[in-house]
């Protein structure tokens, strides 16, 4: 939240919707400017793979390359890391390199992005998983499936997932401790969130708010849309996948799965979509949470650990980013995100992209898979900045030093609710996005506004929804 990695995907605001490198580079033009370090060159033999910039330290870097340099001495292998501020920004300068005729082979692609790449600019996976099933076993055994489902689009895959964040809920112990409460159980209710945060706001001072949240598409609104099992967007499975789920998850592990997920039809006026806005308007005039519109996440390590706020959602990223902050790993904790109609949690995941302007595709697989092995996550992770998408990786010993307690509460929220899943985010995510922010704001402004800000909302999503990429 105070990383541009971690801020999770405030993304994808660049509005590709023409077709081709001219109308790529006509909407670049509003774009920030990239920076010579952006710029991976023309005209060698490097196999080039673009992160964004804070995705890895320096360190991490050097490890990437030189232990695939080691394994493939063959393929020469360049780097580089793409300043940007937040997705948005990172996704917005891959497509003016696309444009420029500078593309690289292989990109870092976040949820937000992936069937935008897959659709538009992206190379289905599936001959090389096929060859390698027998290479690649202990990965999927390794790797929930409902992550895998998250980088397909259309019964193909697209990315292995190598990290995720679902939406939990932060709690500092001081401010439990201070409201006489304790940290509450894993199947707490809505009423039982309400009922803590008003014991809070009882014992906090004037300068305390219960709960903050940022309006974003991570994190947002939209925990609240899948605790009440809803969404902005009508959500399916596209058909296929079957190659994949019987391969790789057979005895039912990959029952009910598909070929990816498909969000369609614009529902923000149902009303389940109303009752998770009309909850949220409640706390906001109750003085129980923050506006919407109160602040990109920033300031929030530091008003956390003060004791300033007492519940937030985050992800496992954020117990990495408290501890870089000085917070003993006893002054929090975390738990599930509470239930209302059901608990269903959302999150986001990340891996490679391979793209199809690429001219040294297997060269690109090779170090895909390369970055799925457990001993290179273990690295690249080590900081606890992430949640590694392998299970026998979120264990007792990587939090050991920044906590939290219940650690196990990040890899579990999969085992434990499994029709959690991705946030939504269609080829149209940009303008989705973009909406979703714009009228939750105005939503939530004031009494009376829930109803006809929604019904902005829904209009706007039909117009959107239609516009073909």
């Amino acid at each position: 939240m105070t990383d541009p990695h971690l801020t999770r995907r405030t993304l994808l605001r660049y509005g590709a919707y023409g077709g081709g490198a001219a109308a790529l580079a006509g909407t670049a033009a509003s774009w920030d400017r990239l920076t010579g370090a952006d710029i991976p060159g023309r005209d060698d033999d490097a196999l080039v793979v673009a992160t964004l910039g804070s995705a890895f330290d320096p360190a991490a870097q050097r490890f990437l390359r030189d232990g695939f340099r080691a394994l493939h001495p063959d393929i020469d292998l360049r780097l580089f890391a793409v300043q940007a501020k937040d997705w948005s920004d990172f996704f917005a300068k891959i497509l003016t390199l696309i444009a420029a005729g500078t593309a690289p082979d292989v990109v870092y692609v976040a949820t937000e992005g992936v069937q935008l790449f897959a659709r538009r600019l992206g190379v289905p996976l599936d001959a090389w998983v096929r060859r390698d099933a027998a290479e690649l076993r202990e990965y999927f055994a390794d790797v929930h499936p409902s992550l895998v489902e998250s980088m397909m689009y259309e019964g193909s895959l697209y990315q292995l997932p190598v990290e995720f964040n679902a939406a939990d809920m932060y709690l500092n112990t001081e401010v439990l401790a201070r409201a006489g409460a304790e940290l509450p159980p894993p199947d707490w209710t809505r009423e039982d969130f309400t009922t803590l945060l008003r014991d809070m706001k009882r014992t906090g001072g004037s300068d305390f708010t219960p709960y903050y949240w940022t309006n974003r598409l991570w994190g947002g609104v939209v925990p609240w849309l899948f605790a009440n099992d809803t969404n902005v967007l009508a959500e399916s499975r596209a058909p296929g996948g079957e190659w994949l789920w019987n391969e790789f998850y057979p005895g039912g592990q990959g029952e009910g799965r598909g070929g990816g997920y498909r969000w369609t039809t614009p529902q923000a006026t149902s009303a389940r979509v109303e009752e998770v806005y009309d909850y949220l308007a409640s706390l906001i005039q109750d003085g129980l949470c923050s506006r919407p519109e109160g602040g990109s996440g920033t300031n929030l390590v530091g008003v956390f650990s003060t004791g300033r706020v007492g519940v937030t959602p985050a992800g496992g990223f954020w117990a990495g980013g408290l501890h870089t902050a000085g917070m003993p790993n006893d002054a929090y904790d975390v738990q599930y995100f509470p239930r209302w109609r059901g608990q269903r949690h959302q999150y986001g995941a990340a891996g490679y992209a391979l793209l199809r302007t690429s001219k040294k595709q297997d060269e690109a697989w090779e170090f895909i898979k390369y970055t799925a092995r457990k001993d290179v996550l273990t690295e690249l992770f080590k900081e606890n900045q992430t949640t590694p998408a392998r299970r026998s990786m979120v264990d007792a010993a990587r939090y050991r030093e920044t906590g939290p307690g219940h650690w196990q509460v990040f890899y579990d929220t999969l085992d434990r609710f499994p029709t959690t899943g991705p946030i939504p985010a269609p080829p149209q995510v940009a303008e989705v996005e973009e909406l979703l922010i714009k009228h939750t704001g105005t939503a939530l402004a004031g009494p009376g506004s829930v109803r006809p800000a929604l019904r902005r909302l829904q209009h706007d999503l039909e117009h959107a929804m239609e516009r073909e990429i």
